[in-house]
């Protein structure tokens, strides 16, 4: 199974999923348990938390508070990118970060076009700010909610809603200052923001052109004109009558009518466009008054984490005519693409230009399926009883953090008054949930449980302390080894899966090592939180990371070269830390 999560040959849900299938026919869990994930509280709560979110999005509180913040930096460049990021974590502690994330894209891009910098510089600080956030508190990320429903599972008292602050906001400082230190001197500056379509157009797109009537390309082959040089493009194939032409590209003598697959960027794109009088393939469908792009803007879109264009083409989801726009071209940051843009599957994090009518911009903007890269309009929207979005989510964490209600009963109640003030209507609240992380939740609960069943726990707990004796080089097992190994362990898993399906495989170890050496679970606990949530090495250790890897143009190896010194310096603080604060 972790094999399959690391190569992510099926959607992580479906291989959890999976998992309870072969667990089911092997007698390993009842199908009481098989399902008692969809009942467990930290999938509950992790839902109405995605809801609250949600309501708090629409109302633009966020975008104008952190606007305000930026702002009064003024003309101080890095104080302003220090009071940005800062933000960005403290918002994160109080929300779900991916969705705080999704918020902050365009105001990070909007940043860096105001100081005239990259904005690979900001947005992996922006995506590590939100990690620290989510530290915080006990709702900042669900790989704390998971292992606290857990932890009550084994007879264990949960975690309370702020137990984890004083070790968070060590992590936050140390995290901020070296998001400094990394932003200004080490971040590569790949991309300075040009003024080409609101300034946000960076890397090379997978488009179609059909050469046009009067194109001077007809009767020619295309290496004549020297376009893959002149415009920077790469031909991949020729479509001639429904036929793929995909060899020998260099000897076709182009016809009208051709269609030309392309690599090429936004700038070019557009030149090509003009001078080789072709059309892109989206011309063909639009209006006169359309082609003219008087009324119209070209902007981005990265495709978010609960978006409905997941696993659909563009013309299964009826793009067209929900948004009025048309898509232009497609870009894919870890997959060459080669297929027409009609055909191709989108993924959590694909970017598509877009040309949208200024008036559906608003729609577009709004949808849980885009994170839209434009010009920014920031101002409150006046939703009914918008003025409640702002205090359900802190009155919430009030009334758990005194006790007066467990944090599930709140976060459902937060939900439900939403839902009647009409805050939020019941389909935004549908599209508001990230079902796949629910249900990667949910199928990872009774893995959990196998894990435990089978002996598995007491297996990896035995093969932990050895490895902790071994580097101790004692005979007596001392728990800060341990603790050590256990972190360790934690975040170089997730880096390469995801971080709740580590918390669910780790937590009965952390317990059961507890029982081995006879010490309080509460530090393993806290470890595996703290590591499962700091995933910083890979874009695909954390959503976050996936979320900023297209727009900032990022390599594989930026991330680890930005993040593993930081996930080394999270790794002693734990360790020095975790015992003070949690005795053992």
């Amino acid at each position: 199974m972790v094999v399959l999560f690391v190569m992510e040959i099926l959607p992580m849900e479906v291989t959890a999923m999976g998992a309870i299938g072969v667990l089911l026919m092997l007698d390993v869990v009842t199908w009481q348990e098989a399902i008692s994930g969809f009942s467990n509280p930290a999938v509950i709560t992790t839902g109405a938390i995605f809801i609250m979110s949600r309501s708090l999005v629409k109302t633009g509180f966020l975008e104008v508070f952190a606007d305000y913040l930026v702002n009064k930096g003024g003309k101080q460049k890095w104080f302003t990118i220090f009071i940005f990021l800062l933000t960005v974590s403290i918002i994160s502690g109080f929300i779900n970060n991916t969705a705080a994330v999704a918020i902050f894209i365009p105001l990070a891009i909007d940043l860096c076009q105001r100081f005239h910098i990259s904005p690979t510089k900001v947005l992996l600080p922006l995506s590590y700010a939100a990690i620290f956030g989510g530290t915080l508190t006990l709702i900042g990320t669900s790989t704390n909610l998971i292992v606290s429903s857990i932890m009550v599972e084994h007879s264990l008292a949960p975690f309370a809603m702020f137990e984890f602050t004083k070790l968070g906001l060590i992590f936050l400082i140390l995290g901020t200052l070296y998001n400094m230190i990394i932003s200004k001197w080490f971040m590569p500056s790949r991309s300075i923001i040009s003024s080409l379509s609101r300034k946000y157009h960076m890397g090379s797109f997978l488009t179609e052109f059909k050469v046009d009537a009067d194109s001077p390309l007809i009767g020619h082959t295309y290496p004549e004109y020297n376009i893959s040089e002149k415009y920077e493009l790469q031909v991949y194939k020729i479509i001639r009558d429904s036929k793929n032409i995909g060899y020998n590209l260099q000897k076709v003598i182009i016809r009208e009518g051709d269609i030309f697959l392309v690599h090429i960027n936004v700038k070019e794109m557009i030149k090509f466009k003009e001078e080789m009088k072709v059309l892109l393939l989206s011309d063909i469908k639009m209006s006169q008054e359309e082609l003219t792009g008087k009324n119209h803007v070209i902007v981005e879109g990265i495709v978010s984490q609960q978006s409905a264009l997941i696993g659909k083409t563009l013309r299964e989801f009826n793009f067209r005519s929900r948004f009025g726009s048309f898509v232009l071209a497609v870009k894919r940051q870890r997959e060459l693409l080669r297929e027409k843009i009609a055909h191709i599957r989108l993924k959590f994090s694909d970017t598509l230009l877009i040309m949208v009518p200024k008036e559906r911009l608003d729609i577009l903007r709004t949808s849980n399926d885009m994170i839209v890269l434009e010009e920014l309009d920031i101002h409150l929207r006046y939703e009914p009883y918008w003025w409640f979005s702002i205090i359900v989510i802190p009155a919430v964490m009030l009334l758990a953090s005194f006790g007066i209600v467990p944090i599930v009963k709140g976060a459902v109640l937060g939900a439900i008054l939403l839902l009647v003030l009409r805050s939020l209507s019941i389909q935004d609240a549908y599209e508001s949930i990230s079902w796949s992380v629910i249900f990667l939740i949910a199928s990872l609960i009774p893995v959990g449980i196998a894990i435990q069943k089978t002996g598995l726990d007491v297996l990896t707990g035995n093969f932990i302390i050895a490895l902790g004796t071994l580097m101790g080089g004692v005979d007596n097992v001392n728990p800060v080894i341990i603790l050590t190994v256990l972190y360790g362990v934690t975040f170089v898993l997730s880096a390469f899966i995801s971080n709740a399906a580590v918390a669910v495989m780790l937590t009965p170890i952390g317990v059961m090592l507890a029982s081995i050496i006879q010490v309080d679970p509460r530090p393993f606990l806290v470890a595996i939180c703290f590591g499962a949530s700091c995933s910083f090495m890979t874009p695909m250790g954390y959503q976050t990371n996936m979320m900023v890897f297209g727009p900032g143009q990022y390599r594989l190896k930026d991330f680890f070269q930005m993040g593993i010194p930081l996930t080394l310096i999270f790794w002693i603080a734990a360790v020095y830390w975790i015992p003070k604060f949690w005795q053992f």
